[in-house]
């Protein structure tokens, strides 16, 4: 009965492929997004001295908005940025707070409200300018301004100020106690002497930085961009922690993930993030290799909730039951991920023991339709004063399984008698979208990519709704208080039990329809040694990569 069902939903996914083809839609897409023996390594041991010189070439289909570290909110962005730019902090692959600008982990005050770094001496930005403390100072109190316009200004509400002790000290007085502070010191620092005539207002929007020529103090060096092309870094000789062993890193950018396989099948690139339903065409290539992880993310449905009929919570609950996750792990993801039920990762210490939990169940899902006012017409489609349950279902271009997902969606929830119609979009596009001030959508197939610490403020605080996270523009006064108090808690415990309470809710009213938990696989050439697969960061650490010949 399964394998049925599943041919005939894949069966239909197939002709809206060609459908999408004809109209000259494109099809996969970055990761916030993003096993079996073959792919259980997350290191790959490497024989033998690092090899200095040579190049990769890193398939993508989707194409960066920003290489500006306070503006960026998609994967396309942030992987490029990673090498581009340098954080005091960064996480290991076990997930641990560990120095990168910083000589050490913060000095933290008795009373929890001043910490202090130390930077290393002689760390340079890409044009030779030395990164100092005033450089910190410049990047943290963007954050603090009130015409800065990106989306994290909500994880510095308890920033007070930063404050220059010397030319490589620097301290940050906070308001309040916050647990999660710590977390906060992973974004890029700008460089002062390039970007201080610049308006805060103006900043998201300064493409002569942002997108021309981003200047950091990561281990790589911007060369050049090509849109829908390629885009293209150089390795940094005076980088601190000692030059890259490659030249050079090439970012080559595809349609979807099709192309990009046969680009590695052909030896055309050389790393790739890789489709579950890929994974038994990529054992075969005899040059690459599957590492495998479970990512610290979550792959969700969200539902805007301004937006009848979203706004009712006894739909959003009826949508989810007519949804067989099970079937979209097992089939579309091979097996590789685990039906989730709230929006944190089985890899945070805050994961909770139980949840309440909406299984498939498409009868339940109709009595629930219409105990909120929804009746089959004629025509078997869901009616309520006069208006039919139909609705678009958005997904970013390039993203194979998105759109998927979007097909076989459209298809579970036509037999309770709803109206989904998938969608693709370029990424660009999409994003505008979807994020503030347009929130034009009514449903999105989209994931997030975890936080180290998972203060769950920035995406479901209600004041995150006009510039912030909450696109999907979710209110509960019950989820602000404990959102807006969780991060004073420094027991782990109490603070778990905190955010589990916000966790039950969410649950519960189900905003989003929770997907699953995915393991990320990445394909990459067997010339390429050195590969560290974090759960959370693509592109970790590349400045170790080296090739063999």
């Amino acid at each position: 009965m399964l394998n049925k069902k599943l041919a005939m939903l894949l069966g239909l996914a197939l002709a809206f492929m060609l459908v999408l083809a004809a109209c000259g839609g494109n099809d996969d897409a970055p990761a916030e997004e993003p096993a079996d023996d073959a792919t259980e390594e997350t290191e790959d041991a490497t024989e033998g001295e690092a090899a200095a010189g040579g190049s990769v070439i890193l398939g993508t289909s989707g194409e960066p908005v920003t290489f500006n570290p306070l503006y960026s909110q998609d994967s396309a962005s942030a992987d490029v940025i990673d090498l581009i730019h340098a954080s005091l902090l960064e996480s290991d692959e076990n997930l641990e707070v560990i120095p990168m600008l910083a000589t050490d982990l913060p000095d933290i005050s008795e009373d929890g409200l001043e910490y202090t770094f130390t930077l290393n001496e002689g760390v340079l930005f890409h044009d030779g300018e030395e990164l100092t403390a005033e450089d910190v100072k410049f990047t943290y109190d963007i954050f603090k301004n009130e015409e800065y316009t990106g989306p994290r200004a909500g994880d510095f509400t308890e920033l007070e100020s930063v404050e220059v002790v010397d030319e490589y000290t620097v301290t940050f007085t906070l308001s309040e106690v916050d647990a999660s502070f710590i977390t906060r010191h992973t974004y890029g620092i700008l460089p002062k002497h390039i970007l201080e005539d610049v308006p805060v207002a103006d900043l998201e929007e300064h493409m002569e930085y942002n997108r021309n020529n981003p200047i950091g103090a990561g281990p790589f060096t911007f060369v050049d961009y090509q849109d829908g092309q390629y885009i293209e870094l150089a390795a940094f000789d005076d980088y601190f922690a000692g030059r890259p062993n490659l030249d050079k890193v090439t970012f080559r950018i595809f349609a979807d993930t099709n192309a990009e396989l046969l680009a590695f099948e052909t030896g055309e690139i050389d790393w790739m993030i890789l489709p579950a339903t890929e994974i038994p065409t990529a054992e075969t290539y005899d040059h690459g290799r599957i590492s495998s992880v479970l990512a610290l993310r979550y792959d969700y449905i969200g539902w805007n909730n301004d937006r009848a009929p979203f706004d009712d919570v006894r739909v959003r609950q009826a949508l989810t039951m007519a949804i067989d996750r099970q079937l979209i792990v097992d089939e579309i993801m091979g097996g590789h991920g685990e039906v989730a039920h709230a929006p944190a990762s089985p890899l945070s210490w805050a994961y909770p023991d139980s949840v309440p939990e909406f299984d498939y169940d498409p009868e339940g899902a109709i009595e629930l339709l219409a105990e909120a006012g929804w009746e089959p017409n004629a025509n078997g489609i869901l009616e309520k004063d006069g208006e039919t349950f139909t609705f678009e279902i958005l997904s970013n271009d390039g993203n194979v399984i998105r759109r998927d997902i979007g097909v076989i969606v459209q298809q579970m929830l036509a037999e309770i008698g709803v109206e989904a119609n998938p969608r693709q979009m370029e990424w660009g596009a999409f994003l505008d979208q979807i994020n503030p001030p347009n929130y034009d959508f009514d449903a999105v197939v989209l994931a997030w990519g975890l936080a180290l610490d998972p203060d769950p403020t920035a995406i479901w605080h209600s004041r995150e709704i006009e510039n912030g996270l909450n696109n999907i523009s979710y209110r509960n006064d019950r989820v602000d208080e404990l959102a807006a108090t969780n991060k004073q808690i420094v027991d782990q415990d109490e603070r778990a039990a905190v955010i589990g309470e916000i966790y039950e809710i969410l649950a519960e009213e189900q905003p989003y329809t929770y997907l699953y938990y995915p393991e990320q696989h990445i394909l990459l050439n067997n010339r390429v040694e050195g590969f560290t697969h974090h759960p959370r960061v693509n592109m970790y650490k590349v400045n170790e990569w080296f090739v063999t010949e």
